[in-house]
């Protein structure tokens, strides 16, 4: 499921929720469902994807009305006016399914390129402007700012073949099997139809399509490459639903062949699912998948090949060197992207000034501290210099200035769930009004952010109650990371869900509360690289004084 857009974007892209349908511009990459899910509830004008795109979508969805969308092409570029300053939005093909594309959008906000889920084969990059390109050792003559990128399979190390090697796989496969009279090839899901194409063109017969079981493949099939349908059952190529129950169907299949005399017909599933998403095997059946350079067959007779839509980890490392974005972000969930050798090495030691994009990206004003203002105003006056020179006045202490404290203006908080740098924060439960939270105040050298621990019940029954035994050092060491740092309490009132604390911020999160987390089932919540940054300058500070 795509993330959300962070909130100081004016723009949303593969995302239709309430809070999306608030942003001035809807941006749609592909029509894959889970891409376009809730559209037809949560959709506003203008909606931009191309014309193939829409067309799709409107066949999904007819109660959505063709007059909300505006059509961009790949290579296309649009001038977008807003109220917060016009940006640019240029279209770049995703090598993903027909009508997919990325878009790269340019404005005050910075430089973005949004993936949506793409296959980044060098022929992507090479469309892309030749400024965001880097070469050998240098770097890009203009850094993307941010990057959204599609991780899907950032967690393999599986080495994918091209898309146009994985389908010569399956041509060998079907020649390999000259017994087998008939060929169901499941390949019912948008952007596997480069499979069907090619075998109807190698074997020069059609493919038996049977609308009443595949309605939607059927008419996205008519849409892109009616030539090679037929009606007629009696032709060796058919196409089979791989989802759902893939396994009980293919067996169907044989038993049937079996029990009528015939060969046992081939089943060949085009997918890199099977290779990198079955947990439930030996680390020999996963070296055997990752080593293997051609179709395997598994225990229901299906011959898999690893025909992918996605990058894999290898493309996404050698498709962020060339970019050399200042920070990625995955549109998968889990934030996969933080996995990435390039986003460990390069993402993870920026340093924020106080002009950095990723306020604004984030919706939080920075602005310098009114004594460091006065001082400049003071400066200037002294010194009688004219305009120009009080204005490069000003930059120089400006730059001096950027080491120390800066004022962080947050917007008003949403009761809604928060808007993060990765998207929608998800705790994974429904309902945790029961949980009591303790506000902590992240005081760093250049930034002030917060964010939200929880107490153990002990604890938190104690402050409720107002008993005297209890230790607030406890509560505090409660709050420490494995590696802690000496907080300091400011102050501690009750409120109306217990209590208010606000101390010094630790690296990750303490023993009780992940202890906590996992007593609930419920996986602890990563922290964001933003803020990993800004509690690294706070230990540094700390050990500077």
């Amino acid at each position: 499921m795509p993330i959300e857009m962070p909130r100081g974007l004016p723009f949303s892209v593969d995302t239709w929720t309430p809070s999306s349908k608030k942003k001035r511009h809807h941006f749609l990459t592909h029509a894959h469902k889970d891409h376009s899910q809730g559209i037809a509830t949560h959709s506003a004008f203008p909606i931009y994807s191309t014309r193939l795109t829409k067309t799709l979508v409107l066949q999904y969805s007819p109660r959505l009305d063709d007059s909300l969308f505006a059509t961009i092409e790949v290579g296309q570029t649009l001038i977008i006016d807003d109220s917060d300053g016009a940006f640019r939005v240029t279209a770049f093909d995703a090598n993903h399914c027909p009508g997919a594309v990325m878009f790269l959008f340019e404005g005050s906000f910075g430089n973005i390129l949004h993936t949506g889920d793409c296959r980044l084969a060098p022929e992507c990059l090479q469309n892309m402007p030749e400024k965001y390109i880097g070469r050998k050792d240098k770097e890009p003559k203009c850094r993307l700012d941010y990057v959204f990128l599609d991780c899907t399979f950032g967690r393999s190390s599986m080495k994918m073949p091209s898309k146009h090697s994985a389908i010569q796989q399956v041509i060998r496969c079907i020649w390999n099997h000259p017994d087998a009279k008939v060929v169901y090839l499941a390949c019912d899901l948008l952007g596997q139809e480069e499979v069907l194409v090619e075998v109807c063109k190698t074997f020069g017969s059609k493919i038996f399509i049977q609308e009443a079981n595949t309605p939607e493949s059927f008419s996205a099939l008519m849409l892109t490459s009616p030539q090679i349908i037929t009606m007629e059952s009696t032709s060796r190529f058919r196409m089979l639903n791989a989802f759902p129950n893939l396994p009980e169907r293919a067996k169907a299949k044989v038993a049937e062949a079996k029990y009528n005399f015939q060969p046992e017909p081939l089943i060949i599933r085009p997918s890199a699912q099977w290779y990198v998403c079955d947990d439930e095997l030996s680390e020999l059946e996963r070296q055997i998948k990752q080593r293997s350079n051609g179709p395997l067959k598994d225990q229901f007779d299906i011959w898999h090949v690893c025909y992918s839509m996605h990058s894999s980890r290898e493309e996404l490392e050698w498709a962020l060197q060339l970019l050399a974005p200042q920070w990625v972000v995955s549109t998968t969930p889990n934030c996969r992207a933080m996995e990435l050798d390039y986003v460990k090495r390069r993402c993870f030691d920026m340093k924020l000034a106080h002009n950095s994009h990723i306020w604004k990206l984030l919706d939080i004003d920075v602005e310098v501290p009114t004594n460091s203002a006065a001082s400049i105003e003071n400066s200037s006056h002294t010194s009688g210099l004219d305009d120009s020179s009080q204005v490069k006045a000003e930059e120089t202490v400006r730059r001096k200035l950027t080491p120390q404290k800066l004022q962080i203006k947050l917007s008003p908080q949403s009761k809604s769930s928060p808007i993060t740098l990765f998207g929608r924060a998800r705790i994974g439960i429904e309902n945790v009004s029961h949980m009591h939270e303790a506000k902590v105040s992240l005081i760093g050298v250049s930034s002030q952010v917060e964010q939200k621990v929880t107490l153990s019940e002990e604890n938190r029954s104690k402050i409720r109650n107002k008993d005297e035994s209890i230790d607030i050092r406890l509560v505090v060491d409660e709050m420490r990371c494995k590696n802690p740092v000496e907080a300091e309490i400011d102050e501690i009132s009750p409120d109306k869900d217990g209590i208010a604390m606000n101390v010094a911020s630790t690296e990750c999160f303490g023993k009780s509360f992940r202890n906590l987390y996992r007593s609930m089932n419920v996986p602890v919540p990563q922290p964001l690289p933003s803020l990993v940054e800004l509690m690294n300058t706070c230990k540094r500070a700390k050990r500077s004084l």
